[in-house]
């Protein structure tokens, strides 16, 4: 898919009830309202979309994804292995620069590697396989395996968690602490003194960014900036936000809630579609370090009552924009699979998960879940969930605040009494949930695990022959039998599947499909 098919028509509606902050310009500003507030910058320390957008934004990356979910070489010129598998050999396109004016070397492109393969799920198997990576000259390095790794170039183009490069002296951040330096060398620089968290953020156009010469597509291909700023606009109220579009303020909206499509269909300005054919793959997400779910008794209680159905409903409403997907692996994939789901799939009967509640020995521990009112689908999933709590016996409470709060809190490993939490809702884009290598949620190797820190050395043992199999049936095999444990174990509950529209202005032309936001190719009328 190549493009949005426009969905207006009508009459013009709806007046602002919002003005955005005063700012100098002196050029064409697009303006654009994410799905959330940037709070935290650094995408190696988090993995939440709205920080990868921002990556995709201000740094480059080796490779990228294309709509085939193939890799194609970004900052790479030329690559190359060897017979045996062993040697991988990179050198980077010429001209390259960051922001500061210092060339790219391919010793900032090992640096950012190593830091990103530290705490990235699938990074942390190619460290496992790694020999050694070093720099050759300031424009070629090498990647000298221990043992064959077969995904080595789809974790360097992974559409989420990919190895963005920064330079040596930012990458050689601890992994575990959050950069301060934001220097890229993507298609736009990040203008840190104009950043206000709770406001917005503001890009400019890096005069010195030279974009590839292949056709625009997804992560990949050229990434030309036809705009001098680009402003992030954070407005949580979504009746505000609709008014803001339809009334011209704002030029194109990420994430509108399927309520509002209606509304904003009959204004003849604006163009709604969904922005991902695969759509979001909703999910619940245990901290399994704390009580009460470090008992696995407990997490299958909840699992046996959850109906899909509740949660899509509040999250969707329509039944156009979602469907139950009983797979660990996004449906409509080639590893999708209903294996192991019965738990899942079959009648809900609170009265016995009631019963199953109490045989776990669960206490009345207090139960922490996150919610952030600024984040729609979380909203509504985290009031699914309480409500599904109480009524089968566990003493549940809400945490509200924003989605930034969220993103923080979640990294806590301590008791709730000490700030922790319990469960928190979010979602994969349906690309990064394809495969065991590539589901932050499956990784089960307890605390190197994505926040909640399942452990499971089962789903380990089978996901590491999973990256080394090139077979696709013995794929299917070892990914059926890694969701028969993880509905056994539970590392995560799959809560669905949904599509969330997008919607821009018709001042805006080179929207393409994509699941994230490609505003390096968009110009304003």
């Amino acid at each position: 898919m190549r493009g949005f098919r426009a969905a207006a028509a009508g009459i013009a509606a709806g007046v602002a009830l919002w003005a955005l902050p005063a700012m100098a310009e002196d050029g064409s500003t697009l303006r654009f309202i994410p799905q959330a507030d940037l709070r935290v910058l650094d995408p190696v320390w988090s993995t939440a979309y709205i920080t990868r957008n921002h990556a995709y934004m201000i740094y480059d990356t080796l490779f990228g994804t294309d709509e085939h979910f193939k890799p194609q070489p970004q900052m790479v010129e030329t690559w190359s292995v060897s017979a045996d598998k062993l040697t991988y050999s990179f050198t980077l396109r010429d001209g390259l620069k960051f922001h500061d004016g210092t060339p790219v070397r391919a010793a900032d492109c090992v640096a950012s590697v190593e830091r990103w393969s530290k705490r990235d799920v699938l990074g942390q198997k190619l460290a496992d396989a790694l020999g050694e990576i070093k720099a050759v000259d300031a424009r070629s390095f090498t990647i000298v395996l221990k043992h064959p790794f077969p995904l080595l170039i789809d974790s360097l183009a992974k559409l989420s968690g990919n190895p963005f490069i920064m330079p040596e002296r930012v990458a050689k951040t601890d992994a575990n602490e959050q950069i301060k330096d934001y220097t890229g060398s993507g298609p736009f620089i990040f203008d840190v003194k104009n950043w206000n968290p709770g406001d917005r953020a503001v890009y400019r156009r890096n005069p010195d960014y030279v974009p590839r010469k292949e056709p625009a597509d997804w992560t990949a291909g050229a990434k030309v900036v036809k705009v001098d700023r680009v402003q992030w606009v954070y407005i949580p109220d979504a009746t505000t936000a609709a008014n803001a579009l339809m009334s011209g303020e704002v030029d194109w909206w990420q994430q509108v809630p399927t309520d509002l499509v209606p509304l904003l269909k009959k204004n003849d300005k604006i163009h709604v579609a969904a922005a991902d054919p695969l759509g979001y793959q909703a999910l619940l997400r245990f901290n399994q370090l704390q009580p009460p779910f470090n008992n696995i008794k407990l997490r299958q209680a909840v699992l046996s009552a959850l109906d899909q159905k509740e949660y899509m409903q509040a999250v969707a409403g329509d039944p156009e924009y979602w469907r139950t997907c009983y797979s660990f692996y996004a449906c409509k994939t080639p590893l999708a699979t209903e294996a192991g789901a019965e738990a899942l799939m079959g009648k809900r009967d609170i009265e016995a998960a009631k019963e199953l509640v109490k045989a776990s020995g669960y206490k009345g521990e207090r139960v922490v879940v996150l919610d952030a009112t600024d984040y729609a689908a979380v909203h509504a999933e985290a009031l699914v969930t309480v409500d599904l709590l109480k009524r089968i016996g566990i003493n549940a409470e809400l945490a509200t605040s924003d989605w930034g709060t969220v993103l923080t809190r979640r990294s806590k490993r301590g008791p709730v009494e000490e700030g922790g939490w319990s469960i928190f809702h979010t979602s994969f884009q349906g690309p990064d949930a394809t495969t065991p290598a590539n589901n932050d949620g499956l990784r089960t190797n307890g605390d190197k695990a994505w926040f909640g820190w399942p452990s499971d050395p089962t789903i380990e043992k089978l996901r590491d022959q999973w990256v080394v199999s090139e077979n696709l049936e013995e794929q299917q095999r070892i990914a059926a039998d890694i969701q028969r444990e993880g509905f056994q174990s539970v590392p995560y509950i799959p809560l669905g599947q949904f599509a969330i529209p997008t919607a821009w202005r018709d001042s805006l032309t080179g929207v393409l499909a994509s699941p994230v936001p490609e505003l390096w190719n968009v110009s304003k009328k």
